[in-house]
């Protein structure tokens, strides 16, 4: 039985942002205390070893918090230090055979960044969608195209599952998001490049609890 995601704030570790597999466990484990709810190991340039090595050095941080730990894209090496899941995109390896491979009971959540891609989403297949880029971002350079926040408003409403906005989401603009439909939202250099990440975890998870109204200048 898979068991209740809490997406509220996703925090996707940079090992350049964050100086290596050291800063990423500082970074971690102080976010983690701050309020992060779901930790995801992203480092695309990185040699297996090194994802082996990071996640097992990630994996205890995360359970002792009883925070899922994810791995981008790397079903492999998932399967081999335990991790609780991964996050697929749709570059990636096709998300069926993730979940053949991972089982029933771990986590696989899918990028999706347009109207059809979320409707072909298989809801007995996935478990939560990270919709964007909803702004720009400069952590991701092979990004899809920006949708906005009216854009992102509008597939929040066709959404069937639960979903992470992901894309240069930070506290300027984390309410908005929130309020647009979001049950969680994905960061990166709001956490991983702030000189307090348990402070930037907790005002970003604040933020959920605030009413905003997106305005046009946002869209």
């Amino acid at each position: 039985m898979r068991r209740e995601l809490d997406l509220t704030v996703y925090l996707v570790l940079d090992p350049d942002l964050c100086g290596g597999i050291d800063g990423m466990c500082r970074v971690t484990e102080s976010a983690l205390e701050g309020g992060v709810t779901l930790v995801q190991l992203r480092a695309p340039q990185w040699k297996k070893r090194q994802w082996v090595d990071a996640a097992r050095a990630l994996l205890p941080l995360c359970r002792c918090a009883n925070v899922p730990l994810l791995i981008n894209d790397q079903v492999d090496v998932a399967l081999a230090v335990d991790a609780d899941g991964v996050h697929v995109g749709q570059q990636d390896l096709p998300v069926a055979e993730a979940r053949r491979l991972l089982g029933p009971s771990r986590i696989v959540g899918l990028s999706a960044s347009n109207a059809a891609q979320l409707a072909a989403v298989d809801a007995g297949v996935v478990d939560y969608v990270g919709v964007g880029p909803v702004y720009p971002t400069g952590t991701k350079p092979d990004a899809s195209p920006v949708i906005g926040l009216a854009g992102f408003g509008e597939l929040m409403r066709q959404k069937t599952l639960p979903a992470v906005a992901i894309g240069g989401i930070g506290p300027a603009n984390a309410a908005a998001v929130y309020a647009a439909g979001a049950d969680g939202i994905a960061v990166v250099s709001a956490i991983c490049a702030a000189a307090d990440p348990r402070a930037a975890a907790a005002a970003l998870r604040a933020l959920s609890h605030v009413s905003a109204t997106p305005s046009a200048s946002e869209s």
